[in-house]
């Protein structure tokens, strides 16, 4: 496994990141704590989940997951990096958010670390992620809130998720005006092949303030695994954003010339996603959500492979970036 530091920390994390999404309504406990197990013995160190995973009435479950994980022993806590996040609202879908039980707010954001470390099974989180900008909490305020859990030792660096540019910088200086702050050291963002539109300001502000960028859903909802040839050979189905896309004639003809290309230099697809987010510039690693053992196994190849200029170029003209702003809108 390869490491890096996160952004301009010292702290060092895989540069694949375990994703935990799927713990719990896909994969069983046991079959979680065998993949973390996994993911381990393969030097991945930088787990990433969030309060509100296990969705629906078992908000929380996936952090229970891995806190339950964590209370095994064997250095399973201190070998990791964890990664949790906060906004959301944890009350069972569809039930009337109670005042300040999401979102910001120092109050929730108080009792969001709290609730989190207990499920979690430990007393301090590496990495707290905001998992959504909140439009109507200053920033002043949020590090206010933040100050004090650093202060106490409940968390240790802050990150952000789906936040545009703006908001970065935003959230930066205004940490910076604070002083003793650190700000923002990473944000977890869409980004893959297929959806490259971070690449106009998400990802160059990251990279002014020092941020590791974090891609989650690398392969686009399973659209860049080798979707179309799964269900030629009568595999799994695409469903969601991998379904609604392909029902579009030119963008499945874009995805079948992504596997084409591919299987011309016999490799799999949803490897050859991940190692080119490696190739670029600011991402600290792609996050991998495996249900199986055998989907971290293809992750982890990634890794070991190196992408050669003609096949970057060819990536490129069947999938292009949007280019710098402001040229990319502006004219």
């Amino acid at each position: 496994m390869e490491y890096t530091q996160l952004g301009r920390t010292g702290l060092k994390v895989s540069r694949l990141v375990l994703g935990t999404m799927n713990f719990g309504p896909q994969t069983d406990e046991a079959d979680s704590h065998a993949i973390m197990d996994a993911a381990l013995d393969a030097g991945i160190n930088f787990f990433d989940t969030a309060n509100v995973y296990g969705w629906g009435e078992n908000k929380g479950r996936t952090e229970s997951i891995i806190g339950n994980w964590f209370a095994q022993g064997g250095g399973r806590r201190e070998k990791t990096v964890i990664a949790t996040k906060v906004y959301g609202n944890m009350d069972t879908d569809g039930v009337t958010v109670w005042p300040n039980h999401d979102k910001l707010s120092a109050l929730n954001i108080r009792r969001a670390v709290d609730a989190s470390l207990k499920r979690l099974q430990t007393d301090y989180i590496d990495l707290y992620q905001f998992h959504h900008i909140d439009r109507n909490t200053p920033f002043e305020e949020i590090w206010q809130a933040i100050d004090v859990l650093v202060q106490q030792g409940k968390i240790l660096y802050v990150g952000s998720s789906n936040f545009p540019g703006y908001k970065i910088a935003q959230a930066n200086e205004t940490a910076a005006r604070r002083g003793g702050t650190i700000g923002l050291v990473s944000e977890q963002c869409l980004y893959n092949l297929a959806e490259r539109r971070a690449e106009m300001e998400v990802i160059p502000a990251a990279q002014d303030y020092g941020l590791g960028v974090i891609p989650w859903s690398p392969l686009h909802g399973g659209l860049l695994g080798g979707v179309i040839k799964k269900e030629v050979q009568g595999g799994r189905r695409a469903s969601g954003r991998a379904a609604e896309t392909l029902g579009d004639p030119s963008a499945r003809a874009q995805i079948q010339a992504y596997e084409d290309l591919l299987d011309k230099h016999g490799l799999e697809p949803g490897e050859v996603a991940l190692a080119w987010l490696l190739t670029r510039p600011g991402v600290t690693g792609p996050i991998v959500g495996p249900r199986t053992a055998g989907q971290l196994e293809s992750a982890l190849r990634a890794v070991e492979l190196e992408l050669g200029e003609e096949l970057l170029k060819s990536l490129d003209e069947i999938f292009p970036g949007p280019g710098p702003s402001p040229e990319a809108f502006a004219w």
